[in-house]
């Protein structure tokens, strides 16, 4: 098992942060290492600054990897891929004709993910769109279902990612939301940014949905999961 006793500043900043850093160098310890492709696209990431925090956890990634390999989803969806390491996790553990399409604006940030999903031999089952996620959504066949999603983007788009994946969400499928705990700044009455009072607003919406039944998890930056029940 790979020691993780050295933990990167980048790494400090993707978890949890109610964690002090001996704990989580503990539950690091004890969860699944990354891959060879994996650990080199978390490096390649850091090299970009304070932008590679925006890449999630590692111990968010074995847990994506976990949930679809569970819920073996013919359509997945992806919304917000930056360099990549999410939708790695995701696609390695997809069926044999599992599908996942990411929804992203850069180019420059996608080109990286590009790369790994190549070298990890997952590029047959990934399609990649840029452009404006709601309108990438807005596209698919009205017939079309999502049996996972995993949103992570802009936090003023999120209600209406949401709005537009719930709608399609097959009968046993999940959608995933990061960063819902938004580093303790939701229940932070002081804090009153575009981006924090967004996310309130999502978690009192998604609380509210008559629609769903929903779990709110302390992994990472905090992470909700999403059935549709009727």
């Amino acid at each position: 098992m790979q020691n993780n006793s050295n933990i990167s500043d980048e790494k400090k900043r993707r978890r949890s942060f109610f964690l002090d850093e001996k704990l989580f160098e503990y539950i690091l310890d004890h969860t699944s290492q990354p891959d060879e492709t994996q650990q080199s696209l978390i490096e390649t990431t850091s090299e970009l600054g304070k932008v590679s925090a925006m890449q999630i956890a590692q111990d968010q990634g074995v847990f994506l990897y976990m949930l679809v390999a569970a819920i073996r989803p013919d359509f997945a969806v992806e919304i917000g891929t930056f360099t990549g390491y999410s939708s790695l996790a995701i696609a390695k553990a997809l069926p044999e004709n599992g599908k996942l399409l990411c929804c992203d604006v850069s180019e420059e940030w996608t080109s990286v993910a590009n790369r790994y999903w190549e070298k990890a031999g997952v590029a047959e089952k990934i399609e990649l769109v840029i452009a404006p996620a709601k309108e990438t959504l807005a596209n698919l066949p009205d017939n079309k279902k999502i049996d996972f999603a995993f949103i992570d983007a802009d936090k003023g788009g999120y209600l209406e990612y949401y709005e537009e994946i719930v709608s399609r969400l097959s009968d046993h499928g999940l959608i995933a939301v990061d960063n819902v705990l938004w580093s303790g700044k939701v229940v932070d009455a002081e804090v009153s940014d575009d981006d924090t009072v967004s996310m309130r607003n999502f978690n009192d919406y998604v609380a509210q949905d008559e629609r769903v039944s929903s779990v709110m998890l302390s992994i990472g930056d905090g992470l909700t999961l999403v059935k549709r029940t009727n």
